[in-house]
């Protein structure tokens, strides 16, 4: 006969309660519209070969769609219940249980070492605690794909703007940002010579060059020396493109639009008295 102490199973269940309680509330569930899903997965290149795990996977769509378009494997991380049930069971009926799968995890707790892929639609706050944990658990050339929200002090591979009026239900504005971040590769052990938690390097630690990766948000002191400011414009401006991401769009503003209109009205006034004039 087995005999349990009621302290020790008490203990036990708080120890469980504490593995699904989350360490921060990433925020009510917001969807991503399926048109931005589809072009989180397409700038991020995935394709059969890759794993990706989606934090904060709501009702699973990221994955589903990566595995069903794609062909990828991966998981969904959810703390919401009710949404990893409707998720699994779109899996199911879609016939792509066997590739993907959903969780009820808190995504601070979740390893996320396997992913080629991580995505991801969450607050800014949210967004930056991951840094440390990105850093820590994936490979060297894991993409990270985020919605609306950049990694602060991190400069994107690619950075992409658009309008879309499915946003105005969910942010209330047209405007959709999508970030791709690559996670960097180590040097003897470390990031550009200091540890994954923001340290100073290590005595005996190979240290890379000051500058040597500016995706972890590292200024790049391009300031010209004596020598290098006579080497005219032309080097300087094929300088430029190293400082912007690459696939950023611009699209003006309501102000900016207004005053691109009134001084194409000055202009053709001008033109008008021009024409009188002669």
């Amino acid at each position: 006969m087995r005999v349990f102490s009621l302290p020790l199973a008490l203990a036990a269940f708080d120890r469980q309660a504490a593995d699904l309680e989350p360490v921060k509330n990433a925020g009510p569930y917001v969807p991503s519209p399926q048109s931005v899903v589809a072009d989180m997965l397409r700038y991020a290149d995935v394709n059969a070969k890759d794993f990706l795990i989606d934090l904060g996977s709501g009702d699973g769509r990221i994955v589903l769609t990566a595995a069903k378009v794609f062909g990828a494997r991966g998981f969904g991380v959810e703390i919401k219940e009710d949404l990893v049930k409707r998720a699994n069971e779109a899996a199911k009926s879609q016939g792509l249980a066997d590739r993907v799968k959903f969780m009820k995890q808190d995504l601070f707790k979740t390893d996320i070492s396997q992913a080629s892929i991580i995505t991801m639609y969450l607050l800014p706050d949210t967004v930056n605690l991951l840094k440390d944990k990105f850093l820590t658990e994936l490979k060297p050339g894991t993409r990270i794909v985020s919605h609306d929200y950049p990694l602060t002090g991190w400069i994107p591979e690619k950075y992409v703007q658009m309008d879309l009026e499915e946003k105005v239900q969910i942010s209330g504005v047209t405007t959709t940002l999508i970030y791709l971040y690559v996670v960097p590769a180590k040097v003897a052990g470390q990031l550009d010579g200091a540890d994954a938690a923001g340290g100073e390097p290590r005595a005996g630690d190979a240290v890379a060059a000051p500058a040597a990766h500016p995706r972890l948000g590292q200024r790049e002191d391009r300031r010209p020396g004596r020598a290098a400011r006579g080497r005219g414009a032309a080097r300087r401006q094929a300088q430029l493109p190293l400082r912007r991401p690459q696939g950023r769009v611009h699209r003006p503003g309501a102000r900016q639009r207004d005053r691109g209109h009134v001084r194409i009205r000055r202009q053709q006034v001008r033109l008008e008295r021009l024409a009188l004039k002669g």
